[in-house]
C-alpha cells in the first residue's frame, strides 16, 4: 500500500507546483498567497510519503484530496484533477491492502513449506 499511494503523493507534489503556477496569473491572489499554499500543500504531499503507515497517515492523505479539490475555486482544472487524485488515492489504498495482504499469505505460505521440508526425511535441515 505505502508505494501505490507514495507515487500517487508524488504526482499531486507536482499537480499542486502547476497549479500554482496557474493560481499567479490571478489579479486576486499575491504570488505570495499563492506560494504558501501550495508550499505547505507541496510539502505536506511529501511528508506523507513517509507517514502512510503511520496512525492518522491517510486521513491526512484524504484531507489532502479535499484540499486538492477545493483548489478548484481558484484554478477550475483543480475540480477535475482533485477528483482524479481523489480516486487514485482510494485505489492505491484498496489494492495496495489487497496487495499486502497477498504477501504476507505467499510469506506464511513459503514458511509454512520451508517448515515442512526442514521435518521431512532427506530435508534439508
Amino acid at each position: 500500500m505505502r508505494t501505490l499511494c507514495a507515487s500517487t503523493l508524488i504526482g499531486e507534489f507536482f499537480v499542486i507546483g502547476f497549479a500554482g503556477l496557474v493560481a499567479m496569473k490571478s489579479d486576486e491572489l499575491s504570488v505570495g498567497t499563492v506560494w504558501t499554499v501550495c508550499g505547505i500543500a507541496m510539502l505536506l504531499s511529501v511528508l506523507l510519503c513517509g507517514m502512510i503507515t503511520r496512525p492518522g497517515g491517510l486521513a491526512l492523505g484524504w484531507a489532502l484530496q479535499i484540499g486538492l479539490i477545493a483548489g478548484g475555486f481558484v484554478v477550475p482544472m483543480m475540480f477535475v484533477l482533485g477528483a482524479i487524485f481523489a480516486a487514485l488515492w482510494w485505489a492505491s489504498i484498496h489494492y495496495g491492502r489487497v496487495i499486502d495482504e497477498a504477501k504476507a499469505r505467499w510469506a506464511a505460505q513459503a514458511e509454512d513449506r520451508e517448515g515442512a521440508g526442514a521435518g521431512a526425511p532427506g530435508g534439508a535441515a
